[in-house]
């Protein structure tokens, strides 16, 4: 069927308002009873589009290879390899180009973990919708429903689109939406103006699922139009932006390349200014690209990294992007929900409050606990647990603590009505048979809503006191009242009729005990420098005695009662008042959207939790999006960074501390790494300079090796070093602080580099000089010096090795000293120190090897001169961090 303009004019506009009166919504979308024709339904497809969530198209393997490969260290290795080609030393070549493709690998496996919560939001749409069209009752594939379509509704079925109630009534499960564990009646009937659109009584949404009842409903919004689809677009939309470490390697890696291709081309010109052959000059091109390319940074970032996502995995917090562990190391805000995170999730009966009554308190206590208990829907599953909503859990089980068991079965023998709790009353009422003739109405429920429905007389102020009082201290309140029916009176239909005339039994105060070890973990951040706010649905009164319980608001702690009415100016307001933590109550998923864009927008990197579904934008958008693992969606799972296996806060500062351990330890491998770029690129000057009357100290391939193979356990090893002490004692760092920094350079390039340089080239003249070589003397193949030119490329490349040794050694700490953490703390660098020494012995001794990399066999008197390099290097450094530590500085 084609879609002309004519037909478009037509057709029913989207809805903008579900909620006008029914009959005129029915006249908006051209529907009825008898709900639309199978050809009208046909044409609306047409016009908007299938009823699903739509996914942005990803990025292709083959695309997200290409960007890899040209990372600007793979270009500069590119250029090398192309050099090596045109030099015809094509095993240079293919060997460098086979670096190249072992970095795009680690880097591509990283970036295919992209976040999944669009894909995961579609699953939640069901397969099939049972639908009127021409007045019959049919099963249509569920993306094929159009606004106008009158769905029918069972129990235990998932609603297929946003929709309106017309008949009967349900209750849905609306907890991937709210969060709120607790089904919720939805009924056909008219609208109330001024509720949030997911509270209103007659309306059901997407993906939701019906527990009971049967209704019938007309849709008014499909696919992206849905709650769903909204969220789903907010999804997409709030991008994951690069973390400081990527950005920062990435600078880095430029930097490293525009120094590398300037030194390159100076010298090449020098090179053929001074006479040397043109080959000689490209291999010196080549050397000196190779040697400034520190081709083991990312591989070993990428796999230190995953060591420490292995980490957290065992402390409980599962971390689905490598980068993120180091983000949680620039941590300094952290955004948490209070239930299940902050709390237990385990609410227990803590406080019984009962008006004053001239006859025994424990009658009158008895009477309310055994009251609050009947007024419960709880069920007793097979194995003897009690399900069903934690509230009512709790009243069942504080009375049985009290001495008042409750049968469930007899309950439900002697209910004659259930008014199940309804959000926008806040109250719940069952009708109770004590015998043939007698009935009472038992209410629960918010104490303003319960106390507006006492009889005349009843203590409404002095219980309204109580409750704040009880509420001031952290608990829930629940008010309990009854009303006795007159013998042989038949039970209320509506609750309007029973929920009238009570008597106030009492209040019973519910607590949900902070977990005993976040109040530490509290503390923890605050010495760290760490700020925490808590975002939460619940009332202010309750959350802001729950923060002061744990340390939360110290020094000062602000509440925000009405949190989705707060605007952007007054929330930039109270983000800049120093000292201060926040309570954003009766807050929204959409404000924690806007709490997480307005701490980016102050600077600050954010840790944000959430298990809803509609958490899922915001934790898109936070630098650390933490889900719930036990009480989590899966979209929610899906849209996080990390998710906490126990749903634990002190789980996230457990993650932030390993994360600047894991950050601490990154900065400690690049100084290992970085160390060694000045004796590999002192040789090529030293060639350079003397215009070829000193022989090239260091081949390329024994550059590459030493890049590749002799470095990179030590370096690994050194990404699982212990946190040094006061790791958490001090500030976060600032979020635009390089990983790389300057302090950082001229320790590593300017004195254990230094150093090195010093030592490796001393070995190298000494063999030679021990030999009788001048400068100047041909060294070729073929000539007597060849040999002892061999030898002496060999004793520059051990001594490299070796002072790699002592530099790891010196890497352990940025400013304690070695003896503070101990020499054999950590012995995966002793067993990587073990197979560098090995692999070089294997490439000095084997003679394929030597082949090869043009290695030969030392003497005795050069191999304990290399020897002494490791305490040489590593003793310097040792006082050079002294004489910092005593000037009071800092090595960082």
């Amino acid at each position: 069927m084609t879609d002309t303009a004519a037909d478009r004019n037509q057709l029913p506009a989207v809805v903008s308002d579900p909620l006008e009166p029914l009959p005129l919504l029915r006249r908006e979308l051209r529907t009825g009873p008898l709900g639309l024709s199978g050809r009208e339904a046909a044409r609306r497809l047409a016009v908007y589009g299938p009823n699903e969530v739509r996914q942005t198209a990803r990025t292709s393997i083959v695309r997200e290879l290409l960007r890899q490969l040209a990372h600007p260290l793979a270009l500069l290795l590119w250029a090398a390899a192309a050099l090596a080609f045109i030099a015809a030393i094509a095993v240079l070549g293919w060997a460098i180009i086979a670096v190249i493709l072992v970095n795009a690998g680690f880097a591509l496996v990283q970036e295919r973990q992209a976040e999944k919560a669009v894909e995961t939001l579609a699953r939640y749409l069901p397969a099939q919708a049972e639908v009127v069209r021409d007045g019959q009752t049919q099963h249509v594939p569920a993306r094929d429903l159009v606004p106008g379509d009158l769905v029918v509704l069972e129990e235990g079925a998932r609603i297929p689109a946003d929709a309106r109630l017309t008949e009967g009534g349900i209750e849905a499960d609306l907890s991937m939406l709210t969060g709120e564990s607790t089904p919720v009646e939805r009924l056909a009937g008219p609208g109330l103006q001024g509720m949030p659109l997911l509270q209103e009584p007659n309306l059901v949404f997407s993906g939701t699922t019906a527990t009971e009842g049967q209704a019938r409903a007309i849709v008014f919004a499909t696919g992206d139009r849905t709650e769903l689809g909204r969220i789903a677009a907010l999804s997409q939309r709030t991008r994951r932006e690069p973390s400081p470490l990527e950005r920062q390697v990435k600078r880095v890696a430029w930097l490293i390349a525009a120094v590398a291709v300037v030194m390159g081309a100076v010298f090449l010109v020098t090179g053929v200014a001074v006479g040397l052959p043109l080959t000689d000059s490209l291999m010196f091109a080549i050397g000196l690209l190779v040697a400034n390319v520190p081709e083991g940074l990312l591989p070993t970032i990428t796999l230190a990294l995953a060591v420490g996502v292995r980490v957290l995995a065992r402390q409980g917090a599962v971390i689905k992007r490598l980068s993120a562990v180091e983000t949680l190391g620039s941590t300094n805000v952290i955004c948490t929900d209070k239930t299940g995170t902050l709390t237990r999730n385990a609410m227990r009966l803590h406080e019984l409050w009962t008006p004053q009554q001239p006859t025994g308190a424990g009658q009158v206590t008895a009477e309310l606990l055994r009251a609050a208990a009947l007024c419960t829907a709880v069920t007793r599953e097979s194995d003897g647990r009690l399900h069903g909503d934690a509230t009512e859990i709790a009243l069942v089980e504080g009375a049985a603590q009290h001495g008042i068991p409750l049968d469930l079965a007899d309950r439900d023998t002697a209910r004659r009505a259930h008014f199940r709790f309804d959000p926008r009353l806040r109250l719940m009422s069952v009708v109770q048979a004590s015998d043939p003739e007698l009935m009472r109405v038992i209410v629960k429920g918010a104490p303003e809503a319960v106390l507006g429905r006492l009889a005349e007389g009843e203590p409404a102020g002095q219980a309204q006191d109580a409750a704040a009082a009880l509420a001031g201290s952290g608990m829930r309140v629940l008010a309990v009242a009854v009303r006795e029916l007159p013998s042989g009176t038949a039970a209320p239909e509506q609750r309007q009729q029973a929920e009238r005339d009570l008597r106030l039994l009492g209040l019973v105060g519910l607590y949900d005990p902070p977990r005993p070890e976040v109040a530490a973990a509290v503390e923890r951040c605050h010495e760290a420098g760490l700020t925490v706010h808590i975002v939460t649905g619940d009332n202010g009164a309750t959350a802001a005695a729950v923060a002061r319980s744990v340390g939360i608001g110290v020094p000062r702690l602000h509440v925000v009662d009405q949190s989705e009415a707060i605007d952007d100016h007054e929330l930039d307001h109270l983000l800049r008042v120093p000292g201060t933590e926040i309570v954003f109550a009766r807050s929204s998923p959409e404000t924690k959207l806007k709490v997480a864009d307005a701490l980016r927008a102050h600077g600050q990197i954010v840790a944000m939790t959430g298990d809803g579904v509609n958490d899922a934008p915001a934790l898109h958008r936070a630098h650390i999006g933490v889900a719930m693992g036990l009480s989590g969606t899966d979209v929610a799972r899906e849209a996080s960074t990390m998710v906490l296996t126990d749903d634990n806060f002190a789980t996230i500062v457990t993650a932030i501390e390993s994360g600047r351990r894991v950050y601490d330890n990154v900065r400690k491998f690049i100084v290992y790494i970085f160390a060694h770029l000045t004796p590999e690129v002192v040789p090529f000057i030293v060639f350079a300079l003397s215009a070829g009357t000193v022989p090239l100290p260091l081949t390329v391939l024994q550059i590459l090796a030493i890049d590749l193979g002799t470095e990179t356990l030590p370096a690994l090893a050194l990404g699982r070093e212990r946190a040094e002490p006061g790791v958490m004692s001090r500030p976060p760092r600032p979020s635009g602080q390089g990983v790389i920094s300057k302090d950082m350079l001229v320790r590593s390039g300017g004195w254990l580099g230094s150093v090195s340089a010093v030592l490796v080239m001393s070995a190298f003249f000494y063999v030679l000089w021990r030999a009788g070589w001048h400068p100047g003397d041909p060294t070729g193949p073929g000539t007597p010096l060849h040999h002892a030119y061999l030898t002496a490329t060999t004793a520059t490349f051990a001594g490299i090795v070796t002072c790699q040794v002592g530099t790891a050694i010196a890497a352990r700490t940025d400013h304690a000293a070695l003896r503070d953490i101990g020499f054999f703390t950590n012995p995966l660098l002793l067993a990587g120190i073990a197979f560098e020494l090995a692999f070089t012995a294997a490439l000095v001794y084997t003679p394929v090897l030597q082949h090869l990399f043009g290695t030969a066999a030392l003497p005795l008197d050069v191999v304990l001169l290399v020897a002494v390099f490791p305490p040489l290097v590593w003793g310097t450094d040792e006082i050079r961090r002294w004489v910092r530590r005593r000037c009071g500085g800092s090595v960082r």
